[in-house]
């Protein structure tokens, strides 16, 4: 497990960038972490690497929002979802198995639908402080 400390919104973008600099087609990452702990905006820096460079916004009401860049991201939000059966309903399996990048907001809702390797990251902050903590990740150190 990685424990990683950030003092700014643009800090953590900028680890979601180093991040992203990794990430594989297939890779699933379970973000998790309470209202505002930064899920969108590490979520903005994986993006940048990824070459996307629309706007990424959190996507709690159209549930999935998909980008183009270099790999495909799938960016979902599962927060307004009653439960497991709500999100196989939306037929996550071609995003999650497919040849682009998922992120999935609040995925401690369905963690036990996503893939055994998905990287979890785990985000609590503290005014703009955060405290980010990486499990299942397979590429080495981030620094």
């Amino acid at each position: 497990m990685l424990t990683v400390y950030t003092k700014s919104a643009d800090e953590t973008i900028l680890l979601g960038e180093k991040i992203g600099l990794f990430l594989q087609r297939g890779d699933v990452i379970a973000l998790q972490g309470t209202l505002a702990a930064g899920k969108t905006t590490i979520t903005k820096g994986i993006a940048r690497s990824l070459g996307v460079t629309e706007e990424i916004t959190s996507p709690t009401f159209t549930l999935i929002s998909v980008y183009e860049g270099n790999l495909p991201l799938y960016h979902m939000d599962v927060y307004r979802l009653a439960g497991i059966e709500d999100f196989s309903d939306l037929g996550p399996e071609e995003m999650l198995y497919g040849d682009g990048v998922c992120i999935i907001e609040w995925s401690e809702k369905v963690m036990s639908e996503l893939p055994k390797n998905s990287i979890i990251i785990t985000l609590s902050a503290e005014n703009e402080k955060r405290t980010i903590t990486i499990e299942n990740w397979p590429y080495g150190d981030l620094q």
